[in-house]
């Protein structure tokens, strides 16, 4: 029971095996560069050649050519690839976290049969072929014919609709846009909602098993501290959201005449919710922890008021021996041994999220939208800005 197989949220589902079956994909999900460069063909390459014959790559008497269309650019040409490269770190940061559980003799023998479900049960949700199914048609249902249409088109005319999206036709370079280019990366990113959910699923599973959790572990969470640094796996996938508010934001200043200050509750909505879509899950372990604190303080307790009760009368009640040396004496080591333990187990922390890998993710998120700045302010105030806050 112990032989549990290991756990990738990113290695398997129909889109997987169609890419391992066209070479672009390994069981090490490997082949990124082959897969991004697959991905632009079929999304941005027709898009670039489909305007530039409408007449719309530079100007055409549109608003919002091709060329300049920056949100277009860097969805397809940096946060697709992003989401592309995000699943070999994924892959690779997550792949032993289920067998850490094991290696670290954190599940009992009597709840095994209970955590490898968990495992089979997520890798079942991983491979399914209806949730991706689901997916594709909630894309163009929803995805293309609500939210693009009627929230995040731009509202003037384009290189892709005469006018409004909804109200005008669209051109040829469009209907590729509509209807392949943007659910392609709707749907990569919906998939990635899709994992995070398995993700979350699994660690509320593994949370229901009653873990052997050891309050004076020195990583302060019980042998719980691996998964401290699962968080970072997903740095790749916020640097891509990042990068898709920054070109959303950046279509709308350019072409709608807005300010960078206009969104600072938008920016602000955006990076609690990846924060807490990436640390939330972590939560679910909280109640174990604080009860093996707890009970750690309870019983280290305990065993320190025995031990310095004897220390005390030993050598400060004449209990020791006269002929026995107070310098080197293990005693007094052993008592600050235990000391450090109760000093352990009272500095337990009650859920595996840091302050610094908090930052780090929140930069994450937030420098692809520095560029940005300069639509408020100059170059060399900016650098001496920024410079300002490193040095």
């Amino acid at each position: 029971m112990r032989d549990a197989p290991d756990f990738s949220v990113v290695l398997g589902g129909p889109l997987f095996q169609l890419l391992r079956r066209g070479h672009l994909a390994s069981d090490a999900m490997t082949l990124v560069a082959r897969r991004c460069w697959v991905f632009i063909l079929v999304t941005w390459v027709p898009l670039l050649v489909l305007s530039a014959l409408e007449g719309h790559l530079i100007d055409g008497g549109v608003t919002v050519a091709f060329l300049t269309d920056v949100e277009t650019h860097v969805r397809f040409l940096i946060v697709v690839p992003l989401l592309l490269a995000a699943e070999l770190v994924v892959h690779r940061r997550l792949l032993p976290i289920a067998r850490s559980f094991l290696d670290r003799d954190l599940v009992p023998e009597d709840s095994m049969a209970r955590f490898n479900a968990a495992i089979s049960s997520a890798i079942r949700l991983r491979n399914s072929a209806p949730a991706e199914l689901f997916m594709l048609g909630f894309v163009y249902a929803v995805g293309v014919l609500v939210v693009w249409r009627h929230y995040t088109a731009l509202d003037t005319s384009t290189w892709y609709a005469t006018a409004a999206a909804g109200h005008g036709g669209l051109s040829h370079a469009g209907m590729w846009y509509a209807y392949l280019s943007l659910p392609v990366f709707q749907f990569l990113l919906l998939r990635w909602y899709f994992r995070m959910l398995i993700w979350i699923r699994f660690l509320w599973q593994a949370s229901r098993v009653e873990l052997k959790l050891v309050p004076t572990h020195p990583d302060q969470l019980g042998g719980l501290g691996f998964l401290a640094n699962t968080v970072f796996a997903f740095s790749v996938l916020l640097v891509a959201h990042g990068a898709m508010l920054a070109a959303q934001i950046a279509g709308r200043i350019f072409f709608e005449g807005a300010a960078l200050a206009n969104f600072k509750e938008e920016i602000f909505l955006v990076l609690v919710f990846l924060l807490c879509l990436v640390f939330a899950p972590l939560l679910v372990f909280t109640p174990q922890l604080s009860r093996a604190k707890r009970r750690g303080l309870i019983e280290y307790g305990r065993l320190a008021e025995r031990y310095v009760r004897q220390f005390d009368g030993k050598w400060l009640r004449g209990g020791a021996d006269s002929n026995e040396p107070l310098m080197g004496s293990a005693d007094i080591q052993s008592l600050a041994d235990m000391g450090n333990s109760f000093a352990v187990v009272r500095t337990m922390r009650l859920a595996p999220i840091g302050r610094d890998a908090v930052l780090e993710l929140a930069a994450c998120v937030l420098v692809p939208l520095v560029p940005l700045l300069l639509t408020v302010m100059p170059v060399e105030q900016l650098v001496n800005k920024l410079l300002g806050l490193v040095l």
